[in-house]
């Protein structure tokens, strides 16, 4: 039976929190990149040079290549376009971020834990 995700699929598939936002980070800004060159009807070698990269990074990002490209890169490649970025982060419900914080407690379970 097939699972339905709720959040974050990279999570879903056990990768840690940290790598799966990363991942999906990286997979949202390659879909917005693709829809650029898309949209604008660049073959991947005018992709290449209006970004100014070599065409196999333009071809990775095309073929979801996630691993063979960081975040800090792609931000780069999207800020050449002038879109507008936006920034947002939603903050835990206290359900989620119970969830975290127990699964957190069992793997240290001699943390101190200290109030501010």
């Amino acid at each position: 039976m097939a699972k339905i995700t709720n959040s974050n699929v990279f999570e879903d598939l056990d990768f840690d929190a940290s790598e799966s936002a990363d991942l999906a980070l990286r997979a949202y800004l390659m879909s917005e990149i693709r829809k650029f060159i898309k949209k604008n009807d660049l073959t991947q070698m005018r992709a290449a040079g209006f970004f100014g990269v070599p065409q196999p990074k333009i071809s990775y990002i095309n073929n979801g290549k996630i691993a063979k490209i960081s975040s800090d890169y792609l931000i780069g490649l999207l800020a050449k376009t002038g879109g507008d970025f936006r920034y947002s982060f939603s903050q835990p419900t206290k359900k989620q971020a119970a969830k975290r914080l127990s699964a957190f407690k069992q793997r240290n379970p001699y943390e101190r834990t200290t109030r501010n």
